[in-house]
């Protein structure tokens, strides 16, 4: 798939003259793109929500955002239901999917009407102790197998989510009990998975879920989620997930399994990734090179803007804005100036010649990119930008600062600055 940058060189450079770089730019118009295809894909299910997951961009003008098209979050603290709650979500559009949750985000799930996703069976009743049992409540399933994993999910019998489904049908009966009028089944089995038919694999497996919960227990499944796992394209030789087609394959699967029952559910997902992913780019300037046992390209941003690369070796295509028709003869490791030796952004790359204060632009970073920043060695996290359809940007999170790097040091210290 070939990588294109929504914006000019002179763009960018004027956006360094205003916010210094690094910075991240979301391209508002991809993202609503998005959405309605997403929407598009199961518009045939009444009930379907798009409930993206806060923790790839908790960032409140893109949560407002998806808010107005329609979307709902899914949240996995505090903080991500406060800023949900914030952006004028409630009830439904909210679904709490946490481990070792703390009681004060029970406590604030249910105030908001969010469902409550439980990890774990001994969570009912940290869950009642904390806020009472709800009306309505979402069990997150392992199957244990599946056709599909990653490096990031690993082998499901290793994962620490989710019930095993012996502790499913318990969970529910014992829910049944203390009063749950409303159910929900939940799983994600993968992460990034680029295969179509990964969608629908899961569904087909919940869909048989439902059907043997109501069987033996007598219980009615109203929201199944299929939570997130579509991947998306970060290498040029991958191709993009068909969302259309595979929700087309999902009801085929719906209307296979759940109709001929007399079962109708909703559709949940939590394609964040899928989402936002695409349309995130992280612009950062070149501001040093070392030539020893090979080349080395150093930025601006660090590790501490974007980790993925560092974590989990993953691959991010870059662009070097105003050079894009060069030739990429040039081999370097593009690096940040971070105190580890992980810091690296690409190894053993191609790219055109680079020069100091050129542009780079770092791909596919709109999901699990600025979420994820730190502060090692003192690194303070970078701004976002959000770019219209005419191609005009407003900053909707500055970059941090000193004072806040500091501001929760030792408030009785007479440290200065």
């Amino acid at each position: 798939m070939e990588k294109k940058v929504p914006f000019t060189l002179n763009q960018a450079q004027s956006w360094r003259e205003r916010f210094s770089t690094p910075f991240y730019v979301y391209d508002e118009s991809s993202i609503r793109k998005t959405v309605s295809d997403v929407q598009k894909a199961f518009s045939w299910n009444k009930g379907f929500c798009e409930c993206f997951a806060v923790k790839a961009t908790p960032t409140p003008a893109i949560i407002r955002l998806l808010a107005s098209l329609g979307c709902g979050t899914d949240c996995a603290s505090v903080s991500e239901l406060t800023i949900s709650k914030a952006c004028g979500l409630e009830g439904r559009k909210i679904m709490l999917t946490s481990n070792e949750t703390s009681d004060d985000a029970y406590r604030l799930a249910v105030m908001c009407g969010a469902i409550i996703n439980l990890d774990d069976i001994t969570q009912i009743d940290v869950l009642e102790k904390a806020a009472g049992i709800p009306d309505t409540v979402c069990l997150r399933y392992n199957p244990g197998t599946f056709s599909f994993t990653s490096g990031i999910m690993g082998n499901l019998q290793d994962s620490k989510f989710g019930l095993t489904k012996d502790q499913i049908f318990e969970a529910y009966g014992i829910l049944k009990d203390k009063g749950v009028k409303h159910f929900g089944l939940h799983c994600m089995a993968a992460s990034c998975c680029l295969d179509e038919s990964y969608y629908v694999l899961l569904s087909e497996l919940l869909f048989n879920l439902v059907v043997e919960v109501r069987q033996k227990l007598g219980i009615s499944i109203e929201i199944v989620d299929l939570g997130g796992g579509i991947g998306i394209p970060y290498r040029t030789d991958q191709k993009a997930v068909d969302i259309v087609s595979v929700g087309e394959k999902v009801r085929s699967k719906y209307e296979e399994i759940l109709v001929p029952n007399g079962i109708n559910v909703a559709i949940y997902t939590e394609m964040a990734r899928f989402i936002t992913g695409p349309s995130g780019y992280l612009v950062s300037s070149v501001r040093g090179f070392k030539h020893i046992y090979k080349d080395y390209a150093g930025l601006d941003a660090t590790a501490c803007d974007l980790i993925r690369p560092a974590m989990y070796g993953a691959y991010h295509h870059i662009t070097v804005l105003g050079k894009e028709k060069e030739p990429c003869n040039q081999v370097y490791d593009v690096v940040g100036g971070l105190r580890e030796n992980n810091d690296k952004f690409a190894v053993d790359r191609k790219l055109p010649k680079l020069e100091y204060g050129d542009m780079v632009v770092i791909h596919d970073a709109g999901a699990h990119g600025r979420s994820m920043g730190y502060n090692y060695n003192g690194m303070l996290r970078c701004g976002e930008l959000l770019m219209d359809e005419k191609g005009d940007v407003r900053l909707i999170r500055r970059a941090e600062s000193l004072d806040d790097l500091f501001a929760t040091f030792d408030v009785d210290s007479d440290f200065e600055f």
